[in-house]
């Protein structure tokens, strides 16, 4: 009887001991795309030693519940890029709520007019997040009629990568190796016709079939140099009826029809023939620098000791370059009380204490310190990068449903490219299918 009874009293107290433990943690859910590495990173608890979009966030995220000691433990919820938003809103329906989610400044938006996420002002200055010190484009990003609603987390823009080797060969680099960039369409052009005759390759890789948003952000870009602007004050409305417009689209379609770009290329394909040295420029995003870098220096790399990267070239009278970024927002339902509330608050503080080492991704910092840093520029390629703080662009803040309306300008603006639809057509279809998008758009 003393064996059971002692044996009965270890077993309470065990289970006494469990059940304090338990109750001494807050679980707190994070929703994220950037792909699924835990075989890789899943033990690694410093994001220092982080590679990859992937393997940064992974790392951060395994830090972050090995050393708060607030007994905070992010659960990660990974989503498919494609899908994220549809899976996002049928979460948010099924009241089955991130605490903590993943988002696009583009689309934050939707989400802040439908009042679903929280404002953070008052959170970040608790706990000391900066918000003087987010850079332009990510204060832009995230603020929404004088209020704070996400972390920003990086800004991501169009940039040009570059096979310096070809354009050695071309006869478009300097002394120093460095590429000649075009300063106006008629340089361009101009360039793009002495590379193919003396290269016999495109100047060009960019993503033309089944993609709607590399076109749509080659075209904002364009239009936007002009000093041009798309989209009302209210932004209810699309003026595609004007000059900017029937510049932009004329210079695309020239490059295309004379074979400046590699034709009827896929995403991936893109990368692809610029990795492969079948094109001197590929037009892609911040965040295939890491890979491209270390593709460059790879033995038998087609990029072996030839590849930069720049801003997408001021080609008219003002500088801008299509950019967005990503931030996290705090979702309302998602943190079940004020505990998991504070838990999430404390999480973003870690993200953003951090932020230096997402920026090795390739994409580009919030904070203007880290910017500015010697750490940052000491980066391979950053230094020329770090314009786009403050000359990245995007849709206006107020228009609704942007990721849908990057389709739609996309999807037409590829017709000009590959079927060659006359630039008047486009601008009517554009201009119709939008703004019958954005009058039936909720806000």
């Amino acid at each position: 009887m003393k064996r059971l009874a002692a044996l009965i009293c270890t077993v309470l107290l065990a289970a006494c001991g469990a059940g304090k433990d338990g109750a001494g943690k807050t679980e707190i859910t994070l929703m994220r795309f950037f792909g699924s590495c835990e075989a890789q990173y899943g033990q690694v608890a410093k994001a220092a030693q982080g590679v990859g979009e992937c393997g940064i966030i992974t790392a951060l995220v395994n830090e972050f519940n090995a050393t708060n000691t607030d007994g905070i433990v992010v659960k990660t919820q990974i989503g498919e890029w494609g899908p994220y938003y549809d899976q996002l809103t049928a979460r948010l329906v099924a009241k089955d709520i991130p605490t903590i989610a993943v988002m696009h400044e583009s689309a934050l938006g939707d989400y802040v007019r439908r009042k679903l996420v929280l404002p953070l002002d008052e959170d970040f200055a608790r706990v000391g997040v900066p918000v003087d010190d987010f850079t332009e484009h990510a204060r832009r990003g995230t603020s929404f009629n004088g209020q704070t609603y996400a972390l920003p987390f990086d800004t991501w823009a169009w940039l040009w990568h570059i096979n310096t080797g070809l354009m050695r060969k071309a006869g478009l680099a300097s002394a120093d190796g460095q590429p000649t960039l075009p300063r106006s369409p008629g340089e361009l052009l101009a360039q793009a016709r002495q590379f193919k005759q003396r290269t016999g390759k495109p100047y060009f890789a960019w993503a033309v079939a089944n993609e709607t948003a590399a076109n749509d952000r080659t075209f904002l870009t364009l239009v936007a140099q002009q000093n041009a602007r798309l989209f009302s004050d209210d932004g209810k409305t699309i003026d595609m009826h004007q000059p900017a417009v029937v510049n932009a689209l004329t210079l695309m379609q020239t490059l295309y029809r004379e074979g400046h770009v590699r034709p009827n290329l896929d995403y991936a394909a893109a990368n692809q023939a610029f990795l492969n040295g079948e094109a001197g420029v590929v037009v892609v995003g911040t965040w295939t620098i890491d890979q491209f870098l270390r593709e460059s220096q790879k033995p038998d790399s087609k990029l072996r000791g030839a590849y930069t990267v720049r801003p997408f070239p001021q080609l008219y009278e003002k500088p801008a370059v299509f950019a967005d970024g990503h931030s996290w927002a705090l979702f309302k339902g998602g943190a079940k009380d004020a505990k998991a509330h504070e838990a999430s608050v404390k999480f973003l503080k870690f993200v953003w204490d951090r932020t230096a080492e997402w920026s090795r991704t390739g994409h580009l910092p919030v904070s203007k310190t880290v910017a500015e840093s010697a750490a940052f520029r000491a980066l391979p390629m950053r230094e020329a990068l770090t314009e786009i703080t403050q000359t990245g662009i995007g849709m206006p803040g107020n228009v609704p449903t942007q990721r849908a309306i990057e389709l739609l300008i996309g999807e037409d603006v590829a017709n000009v490219m590959i079927s060659g639809k006359p630039v008047e057509d486009v601008q009517k279809s554009v201009e119709k299918r939008v703004n019958k998008a954005l009058k039936k758009a909720r806000r």
